[in-house]
């Protein structure tokens, strides 16, 4: 007990002794996040010591948890005290430097890289802006680009998009900048695309037609000596001066209707005015998803603003049915919703100025033509003026051609086929001359049939029509351009007739 007491009396100098201290240590209970170092120490009894605990001798006034002592066989008392770790960390403090060494040159590195991108992007905004006003040159002007140009154009975009993955794999942080960039360039190659996509169905196909012409002047200018027939000069627009259709060229695809492909019903043309026959504004009525109403018509003043969808008037009927419609002289002809009728629209104003019974006509897919409903009454436009074809109960089916007073709708003469009308897919009329077309297959249609109102006569043809889809809906000829405006599932096609250069 006696060494018991005397290591508690040894404590609080072996705490000064310690911690460096001369004068006694009061023992303190202290907290920190270091492990703990044991301090160990051995007392002999009957050392001298000044120093004391509490207020009077041989008193302990306060709990020491933070030591052990005890007496060992030689009779010297041994003590153990838990101290805080007063040691500097040094080790830890040269491993935050060596790491933020470490990190100070990363940053400098991406840093560097940033700066460099920053400059490519810079660049590459000039680049852009230069693409951007190229293509707004080639909007307004759809005749002046070329094949190479989208190419050289497509490169520099593609040049862009590679740059923009490289800059969002390796910037660091807020891409706002990047991101906007990469939208931009996704936009300019779909205008790319679209424009490409355009110029390739038209501009590029006119000036192949022209380099193939040059081919054949010079190929006629070689053969000048020899003793080849030279073909006849071509005949004037409009003019009735041949013997009639005898062969078709193959479509051209103008464009899809403006309101979709679902839209598979409908007409296309040009206005035709004599005139003015060289003028005329371009037409598309499609008819709504049932195949029966025509509600909606779109008009064009050139064939660019047709093929860009642009600088379009949209106009809305209530009474328009099937797709037998044709325009002649600034005026739309429809079969009027439900009845025999047709109607006369000013296409200055939408409004219809007149309409008219057609006598005895039959209507409402009673006699319309193979594959297309809704057309019992086809109106048509040639050379001279404004045409109806149809069928009536008393001819059982077959085809009736009237011809009408473009004013007031009048029939003026009517002319009784032998050619069952249902078993037609389409017609025409050119110079006097009715044209039937029927299906041969789902590529191919056949210009069969001919009546020559001029002389009352009937005959059999065979000259094949290529088509893009299976069903043609309307066809319309134009007297000036001595074309086919043909409406294909949805599609407007082109065709240029040929005719025999002898007159009949």
């Amino acid at each position: 007990m006696t060494s018991g007491l005397l290591c508690l009396l040894a404590l609080p100098f072996l705490l000064g002794q310690a911690t460096g201290d001369l004068e006694p240590l009061i023992p303190r209970t202290t907290s920190s996040s270091f492990p703990d170092p044991v301090l160990s120490s051995s007392f002999i009894p009957g050392s001298s010591s000044n120093n004391s605990f509490g207020p009077g001798p041989g008193s302990v006034t306060q709990s020491l948890s933070n030591f052990t002592g005890f007496e060992d066989d030689h009779g010297t008392c041994q003590c153990s005290v838990t101290l805080p770790d007063t040691t500097f960390p040094v080790q830890r403090v040269e491993h935050l430097e060596v790491t933020a060494h470490i990190l100070s040159q990363k940053f400098e590195k991406e840093l560097s890289k940033v700066r460099e991108y920053v400059q490519l992007i810079s660049v590459y905004e000039k680049k852009l802006f230069n693409l951007t006003v190229r293509v707004e040159i080639m909007e307004k002007d759809t005749i002046s680009y070329t094949e190479l140009d989208f190419e050289l154009i497509k490169i520099e975009v593609k040049e862009m998009e590679k740059l923009i993955t490289q800059l969002k794999g390796s910037v660091v942080g807020s891409t706002t900048i990047v991101d906007q960039l990469e939208v931009e360039i996704r936009n300019m190659t779909l205008l790319v695309e679209k424009l490409e996509t355009l110029d390739k169905n038209n501009v590029l196909a006119i000036r192949r037609e022209i380099l193939a012409l040059k081919t054949r002047l010079k190929e006629c200018e070689a053969s000048k000596g020899e003793n080849v027939p030279v073909t006849p000069p071509p005949l004037a627009p409009g003019s009735c001066g041949h013997g009639g259709v005898v062969n078709i060229s193959k479509p051209t695809v103008v464009q899809l209707n403006w309101r979709g492909f679902s839209y598979k019903y409908g007409a296309w043309g040009r206005d035709y005015s004599p005139q003015h026959p060289e003028g005329g504004l371009y037409w598309v009525a499609p008819l709504n998803t049932d195949g029966r109403t025509l509600e909606y018509y779109r008009l064009h003043n050139t064939l660019d603003d047709l093929l860009l969808y642009i600088n379009a008037r949209d106009l809305r009927i209530s009474y328009g049915q099937g797709s037998g419609t044709a325009v002649y002289n600034n005026y739309m002809y429809v079969n009027w919703y439900n009845t025999g009728n047709i109607a006369k629209i000013n296409l200055s104003d939408n409004r219809v100025e007149v309409t008219q019974a057609l006598p005895n006509a039959a209507y409402n897919n009673r006699f319309s033509y193979a594959n297309v409903g809704w057309q019992d009454i086809d109106l048509a436009v040639d050379e001279t003026g404004l045409w109806v074809i149809y069928s009536t109960e008393a001819s059982t089916g077959n085809m009736v051609i009237s011809k009408l007073n473009d004013t007031t709708l009048v029939v003026l003469n009517t002319w009784y086929t032998r050619q069952y009308k249902p078993s037609m897919s389409n017609a025409f009329m050119v110079c006097g001359v009715l044209y039937a077309t029927r299906t041969l297959n789902t590529k191919q249609e056949e210009i069969f049939y001919y009546y020559d109102t001029n002389s009352g006569k009937e005959g059999r043809l065979d000259i094949t029509m290529r088509k893009m889809q299976e069903r043609v809906q309307s066809i319309n000829y134009h007297p000036f351009e001595q074309k086919l405006f043909v409406y294909n599932d949805g599609y407007l096609l082109n065709y240029d007739l040929i005719f025999n250069q002898e007159p009949k």
